[in-house]
């Protein structure tokens, strides 16, 4: 059979599209297996006990290929954070957006990054110094706190909770207080603490003016 000029033009463009996305998405498969291997085994065994040849070994990918992805055990596990805080903050959106109330879904929101709190701290003091650094934690920071802030505003707007502090303000005062959960013995514990920030956002007269 003798292909026309058209379709060996559209076969010629078509093949090198289609094997630049497959390259692609091995590159990213390859990566993910580096940095769940890598998490792994820091938790199994300690960051300082982790090493490259582990990981390499872990996600069944040689060590020369490994290194052309991380320079080290602490770059990947930085990329590991940097996704698992991004999967956080998404989660968190998502569950904002189930609730019509504000209110109730500002306490759905806090419940659930005191959870996270809690669960990070249970990393120990090394690692969680070690993940939270860098440009992107630092605007993944702000958009939470944007999200909060938001939430209280509107929160505030119907009444829920006291017009006495600035949204931007309440919203660093309540982020500040659940990181606190990194410290509690038990997510009972963080469940009183999430209950005694919300109180702290109601504890004003509904009838106050904002602060400027």
């Amino acid at each position: 059979m003798t292909l026309c000029p058209a379709s060996i033009s559209a076969y010629t463009e078509e093949v090198p599209k289609l094997w630049s996305e497959t390259i692609e998405a091995h590159r990213h498969e390859v990566r993910e297996a580096i940095m769940d291997a890598a998490w792994a085994l820091v938790t199994e065994r300690g960051l300082s006990s982790t090493t490259m040849s582990q990981v390499a070994e872990r996600s069944d990918i040689g060590r020369a290929t490994l290194y052309k992805y991380f320079p080290d055990v602490e770059s990947i596990l930085l990329a590991w954070h940097e996704r698992h805080v991004a999967h956080h903050l998404a989660q968190l959106t998502e569950i904002r957006d189930r609730y019509e109330s504000p209110d109730e879904a500002l306490r759905a929101v806090l419940e659930v990054y005191a959870t996270i709190a809690y669960r990070r701290g249970l990393h120990g003091a090394e690692l969680v110094a070690l993940l939270h650094r860098g440009e992107q934690i630092d605007r993944i920071q702000h958009q939470l706190r944007d999200l909060v802030r938001d939430l209280i505003a509107d929160a505030a707007a119907a009444g829920e909770i006291r017009r006495d502090v600035a949204p931007e303000e309440l919203a660093g005062y309540c982020l500040h207080a659940l990181s606190a959960a990194g410290n509690l013995s038990s997510e009972a514990a963080v469940a009183r603490l999430v209950a005694v920030t919300l109180d702290g956002l109601r504890a004003a007269a509904p009838d106050a003016s904002p602060a400027r």
